[in-house]
């Protein structure tokens, strides 16, 4: 997009894009929200603005420190992010919080409850959360959430977390997104494995066995033994790195220092061997396909003799006149639009 053009468009707030640059560059929270609803905006008229105000930010991007943090419901994510983060703002840091919130499938309504739980951070000067509902997105992850992580970088925040759903469905996407992927556990003798499959241990950097204070102090020791055998079998993602096992408390803030320490020794040995650069160009890369794939969707849908037909298919397919192939095979022509 040239120069000429990205300076024709103006923001819904009238503003335009150096300007909404340059708030954001100063700190100005307010606008900060605004580009994030722009950016998760579904009008197409909406589109060639978001683009533009991301590709105005973009030399101001790329610094922060992208972690993702998952596991199962109940492991303590967000009380573990909200001590971390205080700690990291205590430190000199800023912090941003993205919660992939979960969306009802019936409703669209989304829950929206990290904030609630994440009441220090929240109020925190140098931190920001934002709740972002995964309205049926593939993966429980939000659709925007990569663009929302280049703004809170270019607006100035140093770490950058991406807390998921936990679900098991959106773990992948996000570890394609983000530098390192910490993987909290529950402690507990025989059940140290549960809700985490093997494809999440093959794709952790960092696993944390969590609420390892008081009476859970002994079985976290032992969980965290066993997911150490269990990561030995393994193949690692990386070859210039074996995922450690921890053990810590997000509400005892116990811990919480090494898995910080941890995640910088993974940075470093991801810098020294030039993996760190290469993961972030392969991401930059898939980024673009997954928007590609979800344009292409969208234009078919609003093609109204696509839209007609698709219907049609479904009913065929659901009530089994026709296989997915085939039905496939009668849309593919509508590619060329």
């Amino acid at each position: 997009m040239t120069q000429a053009v990205t300076h024709t468009l103006t923001l819904p707030s009238g503003l335009t894009i150096a300007e909404a640059v340059e708030r954001l560059r100063s700190g100005d929270r307010a606008m900060l929200a605004r580009a994030i609803t722009l950016i998760e905006s579904r009008k197409p008229d909406h589109r060639p603005i978001a683009a533009a105000l991301l590709q105005a930010l973009l030399p101001y991007t790329g610094n922060a420190w992208r972690i993702g943090i998952s596991g199962v419901p109940g492991v303590g994510k967000s009380t573990t992010i909200d001590q971390l983060g205080v700690n990291l703002t205590e430190a000199g840091h800023k912090v941003a919080v993205l919660a992939v919130d979960p969306s009802s499938q019936r409703t669209g309504g989304s829950i929206l409850g990290d904030k609630t739980r994440m009441a220090r951070l929240a109020t925190d000067d140098n931190a920001f959360i934002r709740p972002s509902p995964t309205a049926g997105t593939l993966g429980g992850v939000a659709a925007r959430t990569r663009e929302t992580m280049l703004i809170c970088e270019a607006a100035g925040f140093d770490v950058v977390i991406v807390e998921t759903v936990g679900t098991g469905q959106s773990e992948t996407t996000v570890a394609d997104m983000v530098d390192v992927f910490v993987v909290l556990a529950l402690p507990g003798a025989g059940d140290e494995l549960q809700g985490i499959k093997k494809g999440i241990l093959e794709i952790a950097d960092i696993i944390a066995v969590n609420k390892a204070d008081g009476e859970n102090a002994s079985r976290a020791s032992q969980a965290a033994a066993s997911l150490r055998a269990a990561l030995h079998i393994l193949t690692p993602a990386s070859k210039n790195w074996t995922p450690p096992v921890l053990a810590v408390s997000g509400l005892s803030n116990l811990g919480l220092d090494t898995l910080w320490a941890t995640i910088g020794e993974h940075r470093a040995a991801m810098q020294a061997s030039g993996e760190f650069s290469e993961r972030r160009a392969a991401q930059r890369v898939k980024w673009m396909w997954s928007m590609l794939e979800e344009r292409l969707l969208a234009r078919l849908r609003a093609d109204s003799d696509v839209s007609a037909r698709l219907d049609a298919l479904e009913d065929a397919v659901r009530d089994g006149r026709l296989t997915p192939t085939a039905a496939i095979e009668e849309i593919t022509p509508f590619l060329s639009i």
